[in-house]
């Protein structure tokens, strides 16, 4: 596909990096917060629209992961976007729980300020 087509056409075709993955940022479906960032695979972003529920490729564990699958944190998806190039996806979501791993609603909870991680309520 060329680019013409590819960034002005209504044909899905992602524009996978060379380990297949694509970029996912997570926003929350009511007050727009960034909840999470992660990455997708055609199996991830195949599982996501056919469940309505955000899966990904996790890198740390090399397999296919529905978020929340051991937590009970799912992300509902309410609406999913990709961006003008098709390398990168946008999801919003509704929360089920904490998005982050550490138990943070965010996984963007500090700021760098002065060198240095502040904390900071999202």
């Amino acid at each position: 596909m060329n680019s013409d087509q590819r960034e002005q056409g209504t044909e899905l075709s992602p524009k996978w990096d060379a380990a297949g993955l694509i970029t996912a940022v997570v926003t929350d479906a009511k007050d727009g917060a960034v909840l999470m960032l992660a990455h997708m695979n055609q199996a991830a972003l195949e599982a996501t629209i056919a469940t309505g529920e955000a899966h990904f490729w996790s890198r740390s564990r090399g397999r296919l992961w529905k978020k929340g699958e051991s937590s009970g944190h799912v992300l509902r998806v309410t609406g999913l976007r990709i961006d003008c190039d098709q390398d990168a996806i946008w999801l919003t979501a509704e929360a089920a729980g904490p998005a982050c791993h550490t138990g943070e609603r965010s996984c963007f909870y500090r700021r760098i300020e002065g060198g240095k991680l502040v904390r900071d309520e999202i």
